[in-house]
């Protein structure tokens, strides 16, 4: 099953071009692959996602780096894995805001 999905995307990153395609949906499990990203954008993405005391699995596999794109997998106990990812995807957002906030802050008074 391939769905690309754009309102996944404008929560992701909502001003960069950036694909995903759902690989696989159930109740528990979700499997994107993400177009055009890296170990960066991933591995952040995946840290984050341990943080919820509901995921199972939180992963993501790049078969090779010059030619495939990451595909994250993500298994969940009970919540709705599309939920713990919007809700991951947003605490990511308020970190960063943050770190940008204390680093124009810093910059100013150098």
């Amino acid at each position: 099953m391939e769905v690309k999905t754009k309102g996944l995307k404008d929560k992701i990153c909502p001003n960069l071009a950036m694909e995903i395609k759902v690989l696989e949906k159930k109740k528990n499990k979700l499997k994107l692959e993400i177009i055009g990203e890296d170990h960066t954008f991933c591995n952040t993405l995946r840290k984050e996602l341990w943080n919820d005391k509901d995921v199972k699995v939180a992963g993501y596999n790049i078969e090779h780096p010059l030619v495939s794109n990451p595909v994250l997998t993500l298994e969940t106990d009970k919540k709705d894995p599309k939920k713990v990812l919007e809700a991951t995807i947003k605490r990511i957002k308020d970190s960063n805001a943050k770190i940008k906030k204390e680093l124009t802050s810093v910059s100013k008074k150098l």
